[in-house]
């Protein structure tokens, strides 16, 4: 079972699960199923992971289950997330599912008590899918790059909807982070489904660790964007979010809610990803260049997301 499906990442996971031969069940929250191109080729099944009785009978003869779903648009997110993880991990005990893969976000280093809150309701989400009595894995994301995906969304609209000049805060100056292809999320999900042994918590990432400045400079000299950068003491992280948000398609609280993670470094310890088999992630310049070669009709009608707060699903990673 993949939920939220017809989100972001969840419409690029269950064709390559079709290809590996596997047989998907998709979930929606709507009346109909969407309108993507696999459609025909998956069971489709209701699920409002809010609630539990429905979220039991879905996994019903399910043997594994791919969790994409995460709130970040309402002021509640972190409760709404927690009381998703709960059931869903109710319902995982309940139909004894043996498989449970979760996708989530890279925890920086130190105390947990210094994380966002986005950060931290990714965590707790994790904790919680932890107690199950499946084979549990997580796998932890920063920025996921491609055509549609809200962070990289972020960067793409503020690059090109800023006049010349980019002010920088001095707070996201020297902030790391490493940026993941979608291509290659899709597959270590598809490789985490199959290796049940593989238990706990992983590291994803592509090559390229960089500052937000320079993923800023990147993108626009492959956008073929003029832009100077002036770095700016003193603004706060809450006007920062809400000019993000005014800039950019994506709701405030969302832009708010992700710029709080800025503050830490989102850097990816790589070494026990071989647990998963040997695979060449893609360079940023190169996943850069696919995402914005991408068209948008290509994109199957896909949601950005898979939100346990709205009927449309919504993927926040």
């Amino acid at each position: 079972m993949v939920t939220g499906a017809a989100g972001y990442v969840g419409s690029r996971l269950v064709p390559e699960l079709l290809r590996r031969g596997h047989a998907v069940v998709a979930t929606r929250t709507g009346a109909d199923p969407p309108a993507v191109s696999w459609a025909d080729q998956v069971e489709w099944r209701r699920m409002d992971v809010l609630n539990l009785r429905e979220t039991v009978l879905a996994l019903a003869g399910v043997d594994a289950v791919v969790y994409l779903i995460h709130g970040l648009g309402d002021a509640d997110f972190r409760h709404i997330d927690r009381e998703a993880a709960e059931n869903l991990r109710d319902a995982v005990d309940h139909q004894g599912v043996r498989r449970l893969v979760y996708l989530s976000g890279l925890v920086p280093d130190g105390s947990t008590a210094d994380l966002s809150e986005h950060l931290a309701s990714r965590l707790e989400v994790e904790e919680t899918l932890a107690q199950s009595t499946a084979s549990t894995l997580t796998l932890r994301a920063a920025m996921v790059v491609g055509s549609g995906s809200t962070s990289f969304e972020m960067v793409r609209q503020i690059s090109e909807r800023l006049p010349l000049i980019q002010t920088i805060p001095t707070w996201m100056r020297d902030t790391l982070v490493q940026p993941i292809a979608v291509a290659d999320a899709v597959h270590y999900l598809a490789e985490a489904v199959e290796r049940v042994d593989v238990v706990g918590h992983l590291d994803v990432a592509g090559p390229d660790r960089l500052t937000y400045p320079q993923l800023l400079d990147l993108y626009a000299d492959i956008a073929g964007l003029t832009r100077i950068q002036v770095t700016v003491p003193g603004l706060p992280q809450e006007l920062v979010g809400w000019v993000a948000g005014l800039l950019t398609d994506i709701d405030t609280p969302t832009v708010q809610s992700l710029m709080a993670s800025l503050r830490n470094d989102m850097v990816a310890d790589l070494e026990p990803i071989v647990a998963l088999g040997p695979h060449n992630p893609m360079p940023l310049r190169e996943s850069i260049r696919r995402a914005l070669a991408v068209d948008d009709a290509d994109l199957d009608g896909a949601d950005v997301a898979g939100d346990p707060a709205r009927a449309s699903a919504a993927d926040r990673v």
